[in-house]
């Protein structure tokens, strides 16, 4: 009897040990999925939050049009959130920080390059940039002054050079270039180029090139006609040599000497994301000229070259 005794006590020892063993095991199961649901919620969670932000973000890339109005129009690039990446930066601490949100940019499926010969009169109007675009013919000595501006500002200007000019002051064309300022190609005797037949067209654009090539060792992708004056064969007859054609979008009417309160009024008042300034080495423009630098930069615009302005890449809302 006494036998069978312990052998039911063991029995029910054992049962319980199995019973509660079991019970622990379905616990501890318990709390592990509880542990990785709670993982898994945080984690798409955080995703979430992520594509939110991105919703508010991103932006697409814009491609380089020939405007019916404006021209040749340069592409812009677009910006979106790099969702995996972001999240990677982000997953140690668990919750949301939109400074470690990782941005790339997006790039232009037709770029300025793609586009047929046509003149360019401005930037991209999304870009919070403008350029300064210096046609020099004669008004060599303000020239110095101007650059010093130009360098004081940490601003850099595009200069349509005559060929004619760089013969007579090619110390001013070499300043120009070591100051670090774009080069451009401003024909070779100020001609109407809207007259001038073909041949005489490409020997203004050959020969100036040529010489500031030999000059400056730069070869000037852009090219400004004197006074604005082109017909379609110049503006291709300029882009089989490598060059776009450039117009402007305001207007500083220097050579009329306006003081220099008039001459930066009239150009502040018309200055937008995108524009072009043309402008000469006057006087008018030498004493408005770091006037002018501030105004663009307190409208948040980048002040820089014409190539600048016109590339896809991005720049920060605000200077």
């Amino acid at each position: 009897m006494f036998k069978f005794f312990i052998m039911g006590a063991s029995m029910c020892v054992l049962i319980y040990l199995v019973f509660f063993s079991f019970d622990f095991s379905i616990s501890e199961q318990q709390e592990q999925v509880e542990v990785v649901s709670s993982a898994t919620f945080d984690s798409l969670q955080l995703t979430y939050e992520i594509e939110k932000a991105a919703e508010a973000i991103n932006e697409p890339a814009e491609n380089a049009e020939d405007d019916s109005v404006w021209r040749a129009t340069p592409g812009y690039s677009g910006i979106e959130v790099d969702i995996e990446a972001s999240y990677e930066n982000m997953k140690e601490a668990g919750t949301f920080d939109k400074n470690k949100l990782v941005l790339r940019e997006t790039s232009p499926s037709v770029h300025l390059e793609d586009l047929p010969a046509a003149p360019l009169y401005r930037g991209h109007p999304n870009k919070n940039a403008t350029a300064f675009l210096i046609n020099v013919a004669w008004g060599e000595e303000y020239i110095p002054d101007m650059l010093q501006t130009l360098q004081d500002n940490n601003v850099k200007a595009t200069f349509f050079l005559d060929g004619s000019w760089v013969r007579k002051h090619p110390s001013l064309a070499r300043m120009i270039k070591e100051e670090g300022h774009e080069i451009g190609n401003h024909a070779y005797s100020h001609p109407d180029m809207a007259q001038l037949p073909a041949q005489k067209v490409v020997q203004e654009l050959e020969q100036t090139q040529r010489i500031i090539e030999a000059t400056t060792n730069t070869t000037p992708t852009w090219f400004a006609p004197p006074s604005g004056s082109y017909r379609d064969e110049v503006v291709e007859l300029a882009d089989e040599r490598g060059m776009r054609t450039v117009m402007w979008t305001v207007d500083t009417i220097d050579w009329q000497k306006p003081s220099p309160e008039q001459l930066t009024n009239r150009v502040l008042s018309k200055l937008h994301p995108g524009a072009t300034v043309l402008m000469h080495p006057t006087e008018a423009t030498s004493r408005s000229l770091e006037r002018l630098i501030e105004g663009a930069h307190d409208e948040g615009l980048h002040v820089g070259t014409l190539s600048q302005l016109t590339s896809e890449k991005r720049l920060p809302a605000k200077r």
